[in-house]
């Protein structure tokens, strides 16, 4: 079994990436988002839980992704996590996910942890212009996530964005492959030639 993982920023394009991996072998990945293992906030009332730093790695059950990626490693099945972005908090819900011969593990902050990173075969950043991502992830966070403009902009500005800088760009550095864009077609093609050759030597 292969792990990649697929950091940037918000709004990168780093799901359209994984999505594209994804719809070229359905049969041979699965994909886990790190956004899923978000905490439990059960304990904190609802409207506190927006003062949460959501871009911080301590909101974010890695423990749980990293025990969950060595099972998977080890050709056992694990339950994910189903987190509801609209309460800010776990379902009671979780995916069945079963071991494939590749595993994508995607989110913004995937590759700042040593444990995550040790367990990845490829590591790619996906990044993308800042005033690009703010948008899309406005566009996003209304259509998906039921936010207010007002909340969209405050959350960036006061954590969103200082986060970016502080988390996540550093990471690009550890990164083996760094793309434009989710719809770059000569990297999709790198990986998607590096992923056939897996799975043909898995068989």
């Amino acid at each position: 079994m292969k792990i990649i993982g697929i950091a940037g920023g918000t709004g990168s394009g780093k799901s359209t990436f994984t999505n594209r991996l994804k719809q070229a072998f359905p049969n041979d990945i699965t994909v886990l988002y790190h956004d899923n293992y978000y905490k439990c906030q059960d304990h904190i009332p609802v409207e506190a839980r927006k003062n949460t730093n959501y871009d911080h790695p301590s909101a974010l059950d890695t423990d749980q992704l990293v025990h969950d990626l060595e099972q998977l490693k080890k050709g056992c099945p694990v339950d994910s996590p189903v987190y509801d972005f609209s309460t800010h908090n776990r379902t009671d819900r979780t995916i069945r996910v079963l071991p494939h011969p590749v595993i994508l593990v995607e989110g913004i902050l995937v590759l700042s942890d040593d444990r995550l990173r040790n367990l990845m075969d490829m590591k790619i950043f996906v990044e993308a212009d800042a005033d690009e991502r703010i948008l899309r992830r406005v566009v996003r966070d209304v259509k998906e996530r039921g936010r207010d403009i007002e909340g969209i902009v405050d959350q960036y500005l006061n954590t969103v964005k200082p986060m970016h800088y502080i988390y996540v760009e550093p990471t690009k550095a550890l990164a083996d492959l760094v793309i434009n864009s989710g719809m770059n077609e000569v990297a999709f093609q790198v990986v998607r030639t590096q992923i056939q050759e897996w799975i043909r030597r898995s068989q």
